[in-house]
């Protein structure tokens, strides 16, 4: 194929390959993180949507873990089939906007992408974030389209646009922050004079209503359980606002992880992009979707953070349109020539393979907090221990006789106890309100022995006790990596539940 005879390819084959290496390893030998296992879960009790978030994800992996069992490559499978779609999204995206030099485009886009810890992480979670960014992607390519021969009084019949809505539509069903994406693209359509038009155009209302339409099973969801999910959002985020206290940390954190994870490498170099992207890509509408889709989703995230919380990569789909305009900045006349490579670039893919390595150590083999403190970091500490505590479990669901309910008092630990068992009945009883709220069904198990497994970070309440009429003393299972002290897990055996 002709994009692999590209001159820049060369560069970048230590260290794509170095990448590549890593996300197939952590794809293959790492446990799922927690809320890896709990969207897992999710997809073993199908349902119109979820509390936490809209359904696609949960969809997808149900019916991956029908068709190919339960494993690590059937969890992130989803991921490498969206991966080669990103990836390919962006290649028609280099083709649109640099024409013959789009071989030597698309990799200087590539190897800034994977050199992005937010992207590198996010890309390798089976999470919702990984179809989230893939459909916001097509949508906006989508829609530029469109918007370009609108520009040019083409005759078109509107396909882009309204392919670019069942995207969006289809990204609003992974996460409910593909909102600042339509946002983005509305404020494009209002700012720009030759584009205003298009709010008396009956095709861009069929376009929202098809849109819109593919988000009918989170309002079916919503309608039927007291609109929870939106009110979790809402109550999260929102809410808080209404007490109007300046919260400087939150602020600190979201503004110095979003620096650190997209990478200080690609904020200049998105910097200078943009500076000359409006004369380069004067051709194209693209530019102003670039910067509205970048504005919309910071500064509401960068005031929220300010009032309530905002965690970094709620904000992953505002880079998305920036690194297509980077390659300009390398590109010479000639696409047979060679481009100079700034040190800067190569010490950026430097970085980015340092986070890349830290993190399949952090998430593999030991988590990095656990040499400094025994104390901190307890989330993800929770990413280790449960072969052993499947095993344990197991033991002692064998020796009270019948199947026991199982029981965890976080749905972080219930969630990954269930994919280790491959066993979705088991349930979490916290103080929490989560998906598993939704699926318990307290009658059912009266009379019923347990097991309880508990944690420091999520010790057994007195609730939870009191439903129990008699719990045994609790087995404590140590979880150490090399020799280092990790944590404990708790599991009692417990006698009669009253509901």
């Amino acid at each position: 194929m002709q994009v692999f005879r590209s001159p820049i390819l060369k560069v970048f084959i230590p260290t794509l390959t170095a990448f590549l290496l890593l996300r197939l390893g952590f794809w293959l030998a790492v446990f799922p993180n927690p809320d890896e296992a709990y969207y897992w879960l999710w997809g073993q009790y199908p349902a119109w949507s979820y509390y936490d978030h809209p359904p696609l994800h949960a969809w997808i992996q149900g019916l991956f873990t029908t068709l190919f069992g339960r494993s690590h490559l059937t969890l992130r499978l989803p991921n490498l089939l969206t991966n080669g779609i990103f990836f390919y999204i962006y290649y028609q995206i280099a083709r649109y906007l640099y024409g013959k030099q789009a071989q030597n485009a698309f990799w200087i886009m590539i190897a800034c992408i994977v050199a992005s810890p937010l992207y590198f992480l996010f890309l390798a979670l089976a999470w919702q974030d990984h179809l989230l960014i893939t459909f916001s992607l097509l949508s906006a390519y989508w829609l530029i389209q469109f918007l370009d021969r609108y520009l040019m009084h083409s005759d078109d019949s509107g396909w882009q646009l309204y392919g670019a809505a069942i995207a969006l539509g289809l990204a609003g069903l992974c996460k409910y922050n593909a909102a600042f994406m339509a946002l983005g693209f509305l404020a494009t359509i209002g700012v720009e004079p030759r584009l205003r038009p298009l709010l008396r155009d009956r095709r861009l209302y069929v376009a929202a209503a098809i849109g819109l339409s593919c988000l009918l099973p989170v309002l079916l969801w919503n309608l039927s359980n007291d609109w929870q999910s939106l009110q979790y959002y809402f109550n999260r985020s929102v809410n808080p606002v209404s007490g109007f206290s300046l919260k400087f940390s939150p602020f600190f954190n979201f503004v110095l992880f979003s620096f650190l994870l997209v990478s200080p490498f690609n904020w200049i170099l998105f910097w200078r992009s943009w500076r000359q992207s409006t004369k380069l890509f004067s051709h194209s509408i693209y530019p102003t979707i670039a910067v509205w889709t970048l504005i919309i989703p910071t500064v509401t995230l960068t005031f929220i953070s300010l009032l309530s919380a905002a965690l970094y990569y709620w904000n992953i789909t505002a880079y998305l349109l920036l690194f297509p305009l980077i390659p300009a900045l390398f590109l010479s006349p000639s696409p047979s020539s060679s481009p100079p490579f700034p040190k800067f670039l190569i010490a950026g893919q430097l970085y980015g393979l340092l986070f890349a390595t830290l993190l399949v150590i952090h998430y593999g083999l030991l988590p990095i907090s656990a040499l400094v403190s025994s104390t901190e970091d307890p989330d993800s500490r929770m990413l280790y221990g449960w072969d052993t505590v499947a095993a344990e479990v197991s033991k002692q669901a064998t020796e009270l006789g019948n199947p026991p309910l199982l029981v965890t008092t976080d749905y972080r630990s219930a969630s990954a106890l269930a994919y280790a068992l491959n066993n979705p009945t088991v349930m979490a009883i916290s103080d929490r309100v989560d998906q598993f709220d939704f699926w318990l069904q307290p009658n059912q198990y009266t009379h019923k022995n347990a097991l309880i497994l508990s944690d420091d970070w999520h010790p057994i309440q007195s609730d939870l006790l009191a439903r129990f009429e008699r719990i045994a003393e609790p087995k404590t299972i140590s979880v150490r990596r090399f020799g280092i002290w990790i944590k404990h897990y708790y599991l009692r055996q417990a006698f009669g539940y009253k509901g």
